[in-house]
């Protein structure tokens, strides 16, 4: 599942301390290092634990730390409320509450009559697999030239035009792969979730690089830069509700009233319903 390994809690804590610097850690005077971060002795020392039980954490010998134990390193490696949850998750998966493992997801005809309603904002159907279900003419008008716009995560990766339409590729990749392994890590028997990872393993380098970073992130609201061909860069926010009992999220995007990505999208919407009304 993660390039083989089984030790996903001593893989989380080697990435992110590795990623965690010593002056983060409050070594302001630290000596200049070969390898990057903290050692895992200093990691040891600020959480008041043994550098051997340390150890035995990273290399998965030790596999039930206490909830003190998890808080104190959640603290030394500045993990963020979303990082933390799946620290726990990671050590605690006999907590994680139980999903119907394999069952794929239905998008129910009112939520699809919502979906076709929003004429004036691109609007989508998001399932807990991040499968695009459903979604609107202006959606896919707004995502031009990209490919695989039926799955998220493939789209970033896999279609050619992703890395000029993200201005910023690096960080929308980040973000979404980081939401992947939250969703891996709740429903990690997942076959789906399973086979995606191998799949984008395979294909894609950057996919490697940046899932071995461990980073973790619920997904939620948030600003959208994007890079149409025609309309140039836009700026939208990513509206996100959850769909009730389902683990599905109804997605609007809107802009900022007045703005170029207001009038883009209303130039997008003209275009689609004349579409429409020729065809």
């Amino acid at each position: 599942m993660d390039n083989g390994s089984n030790n996903l809690l001593g893989d989380f804590l080697r990435a992110r301390r590795e990623s965690t610097s010593p002056a983060q850690a409050g070594f302001l005077h630290a000596p200049s290092r070969r390898t990057p971060g903290l050692r895992r002795e200093e990691v040891a020392m600020l959480a008041g634990v043994s550098g051997s039980y340390y150890i035995r954490l990273e290399q998965g010998r030790e596999r039930n730390p206490s909830a003190q134990v998890l808080s104190a390193l959640a603290r030394v490696l500045r993990l963020d409320p979303d990082a933390t949850e799946y620290l726990y998750s990671l050590a605690h998966p006999w907590a994680r509450p139980q999903v119907e493992t394999g069952v794929m997801d239905q998008v129910s005809p009112s939520l699809l009559r919502l979906v076709n309603l929003s004429r004036h904002a691109p609007a989508l159907v998001l399932g807990r697999r991040f499968e695009v279900l459903a979604h609107n003419p202006l959606l896919e008008a707004l995502y031009e030239g990209m490919t695989h716009i039926d799955h998220c995560v493939r789209m970033i990766y896999l279609s050619p035009a992703a890395v000029d339409f993200y201005p910023d590729w690096e960080k929308a990749a980040r973000a979404k792969t980081a939401q992947l392994r939250t969703a891996v890590a709740a429903d990690p028997d997942d076959p789906y979730l399973r086979g995606l990872v191998a799949e984008l393993t395979a294909q894609s380098a950057e996919f490697r690089r940046i899932w071995a970073l461990h980073e973790v992130r619920a997904r939620g609201n948030e600003i959208k830069e994007l890079r149409h061909p025609r309309l140039g860069d836009l700026s939208l926010s990513w509206e996100v509700l959850s769909v009730s009992g389902t683990g599905q999220k109804f997605v609007s995007l809107a802009a900022e009233p007045g703005s170029h990505s207001e009038w883009a999208l209303r130039e997008l919407a003209e275009s689609v319903g004349a579409s429409a009304a020729r065809g």
